[in-house]
C-alpha cells in the first residue's frame, strides 16, 4: 500500500486494532487505547494492514517512516536506470586490437549487471557476405566466455546483425579444490618397490 493510503492516529476509525509493538509482540487492544500509547510516545500510530480484522497498526515516526519510504523508491528507480540495455556497434571488418577493446567493454558492462546488444553493421556490398559479421560475433563470445547468456541469437535486422546477452548468474560458493594427498599416503606400487629394490642390491652384491 503506498504512503499516500496509510491512515495515520485520528483517520483510523474501526473499533480495535492489533498493535505490533517494536519486540515483534503483539495484541489486539482498543484503537482509543493504542492512540493513547502511541501520544505517550510522542510517535504515530499507523496503519500498515488495514486489510487484516482487525486492522495491524504500529507505533512508529511516520514523518521518518514516509521518508525513508520514499527513499527506497528513489534508490529502486535509479537503479533500473543504471541497469538497461547497453549497445556495442562494430564493422564487419574490424581489425583484432579493436575487437578486443570492443569485447573488453562488453564484458564490463556484463559485469555491471546491464544486458549488452552487440551489433555489426553492413554498408553497401558488405551485405552480401553477412557470414563475415556472425564470425566477429562468435568472436566476441569466445573472448567473453563464461561471463554471459544468450538472451537472443544473432539474427539480422535490415542492415544489422545483432545478438542479446545478460550477465551470467555468479556461483554463491565456490568450488573447493582437491585436496592434496597427505605425505602419510603412499600408492601401492611404490609400498611394493621397496623390498624388489633390497634384492637386486643384493644381487649385486652377490
Amino acid at each position: 500500500m503506498a504512503d499516500k493510503d496509510l491512515r495515520i492516529n485520528g483517520q483510523i476509525r474501526v473499533r480495535e486494532v492489533r498493535l505490533i509493538r517494536d519486540d515483534g509482540e503483539q495484541g489486539i487492544m482498543s484503537t482509543q487505547e493504542a492512540l493513547e500509547l502511541a501520544q505517550e510516545q510522542g510517535l504515530d500510530l499507523v496503519e500498515v494492514a488495514p486489510q487484516a480484522s482487525p486492522p495491524v497498526v504500529k507505533i512508529l515516526n511516520y514523518g521518518k517512516f514516509k521518508f525513508e519510504n520514499e527513499k527506497k523508491v528513489r534508490d529502486s528507480k535509479k537503479k533500473q536506470k543504471l541497469l538497461k540495455l547497453k549497445e556495442i556497434r562494430m564493422q564487419p571488418k574490424i581489425d583484432d586490437h579493436d575487437l578486443d577493446f570492443k569485447s573488453k567493454h562488453v564484458g564490463e558492462f556484463l559485469a555491471e549487471g546491464n544486458k549488452v546488444k552487440v551489433t555489426i553493421r553492413f554498408r553497401g556490398r558488405e551485405l552480401a557476405h553477412t557470414e563475415l559479421g556472425l564470425d566477429v560475433l562468435k568472436d566476441v563470445l569466445a573472448r567473453i566466455e563464461g561471463e554471459y547468456v544468450m538472451d537472443k541469437p544473432p539474427a539480422m535486422e535490415g542492415r544489422f546483425m545483432s545478438m542479446v546477452l545478460s550477465p551470467k548468474a555468479k556461483q554463491s560458493k565456490p568450488l573447493r579444490p582437491a585436496e592434496p594427498a597427505k605425505q602419510g599416503d603412499e600408492s601401492p606400487s611404490k609400498q611394493e618397490a621397496r623390498p624388489g629394490e633390497t634384492g637386486r642390491e643384493g644381487q649385486g652384491n652377490g
